[in-house]
C-alpha cells in the first residue's frame, strides 16, 4: 500500500443495493471504489464550506 494513503483506514457497511450501485458505477467509469469514495468525501467538505460562507 502506498504510504501516502495509509493515514487512516475506514471500514463501512453498505446495504446490498448500495454496494451494487457502487460496483456498477466503478465498472462503468473504470475507477476503483476507494477513489470514488474519496471524491464524494471531498465534495462533502466543499459543500460544508459553501453553506458556512452564506450564513
Amino acid at each position: 500500500m502506498n504510504k501516502k494513503w495509509a493515514a487512516k483506514r475506514l471500514t463501512i457497511n453498505l446495504t446490498s443495493s448500495e454496494a451494487q450501485k457502487l460496483e456498477q458505477y466503478c465498472s462503468i467509469t473504470g475507477r476503483p471504489a476507494t477513489d470514488v469514495i474519496r471524491e464524494l468525501i471531498r465534495s462533502l467538505s466543499s459543500q460544508g464550506e459553501k453553506s458556512s460562507e452564506s450564513s
